[in-house]
């Protein structure tokens, strides 16, 4: 596992106890109380974004909110980082966005021209506008909110909920970053890069979605890797064996990171993608053109359980069957 080592169950225990992954069983709750069926409504809870039926098409619609502790750590990163994790919502689901609303409040000057700063920076880098939303000017806390609108042709989606049996599970990261000054637990490439490659490197997913070479995706977000990989999994109704030694990483001596830090990133450019075996050449170079490292890190199964493994060592580090998974959907086939 790089240049650190850790025990499988170690690695199992900081994937789960991990603020990242431990705030998302809430989500069932809600989804419970909030979902209903509409005819035009394909998809919804569960997926990076909503997708809805429109004029032969379909819109796909998210929303993201900004943790507070990336807020208090760095304003400017926070706005930068609203935009970004939008456009991947939509980048993950094979999709192009549009354009992007916000909902900020503010407690200082200060504060509000950093967001400001940032969400600026990124919109411009990724040539997806913001075009409106609302502003709380006199708040005692300052959040940022963000919704963004994309569009796709609807045989070209890009779910979560299809991984299939036998698939092999490919993770692609931007390795070519660093940590983030401000956040330990953010990996950060896209500054780093010109607007030419981030707008290439997004627009690979849509590629492959028209291609139809991959089964299921979602972006890499706060539960990093391995919990990333455990939503889609959960809401496939699916288990997987991962090879920990295949997880694609940086130097981590040089980066002066451990590798149980590493896979609960948030890795700023990243997707989990499940693929037929047959596609999955294809799809790592598609990456590799976009200066994307890809791998493949282990096979999707009918077992309900996502099992990590490293030489003849493996644990457990989710049982869909029984304790609910990382978002408590309750919707394990």
């Amino acid at each position: 596992m790089g240049e650190y080592t850790c025990s499988t169950e170690e690695i199992a225990d900081a994937v789960r106890l991990y603020a990242g992954v431990t705030r998302k069983k809430e989500i069932g709750a809600m989804v419970r109380a909030l979902s209903f069926d509409s005819p035009d409504v394909i998809a919804s809870f569960g997926e990076d974004a909503a997708v809805i039926r429109h004029c032969g098409g379909a819109l796909l619609l998210a929303a993201d909110g900004i943790w507070s502790r990336l807020m208090e750590a760095d304003p400017y990163w926070a706005g930068y980082c609203s935009v970004l994790v939008n456009i991947h919502d939509i980048a993950a689901m094979g999709g192009r966005p549009l354009a992007m609303v916000d909902i900020f409040s503010i407690s200082s000057e200060e504060i509000k021209q950093k967001v400001i700063n940032g969400m600026r920076d990124a919109s411009k880098q990724f040539n997806v506008p913001i075009v409106g939303g609302h502003l709380h000017p006199d708040t005692e806390y300052s959040v940022i909110d963000v919704a963004i609108l994309g569009v796709a042709d609807t045989d070209s989606i890009i779910y979560s909920n299809t991984a299939q049996e036998g698939d092999l599970i490919i993770i692609s990261i931007d390795l070519q970053g660093r940590v983030h000054p401000s956040c330990m637990l953010n990996w950060d490439s896209a500054t780093l890069r010109s607007a030419e490659e981030v707008q290439t490197q997004i627009k690979v997913m849509e590629k492959i979605g028209r291609s139809h070479l991959a089964t299921a995706a979602k972006d890499i977000s706060n539960p990093g890797i391995i919990g990333t990989l455990a939503m889609l999994l959960e809401v496939s109704g699916k288990g997987a064996i991962l090879d920990l030694e295949k997880i694609p990483h940086p130097d981590l001596l040089k980066n002066n990171i451990t590798f149980d830090q590493w896979i609960k990133m948030y890795p700023g450019m990243g997707f989990v993608l499940t693929s037929d075996p047959k596609n999955s050449d294809e799809i790592i170079e598609i990456f590799r053109s976009a200066k994307m490292t890809a791998s493949v890190i282990g096979t999707v199964n009918s077992s309900g359980l996502l099992k990590i493994r490293y030489k003849e060592e493996s644990s457990v580090v989710f049982d869909f069957n029984k304790n609910g998974g990382v978002m408590h959907l309750g919707c394990y086939k």
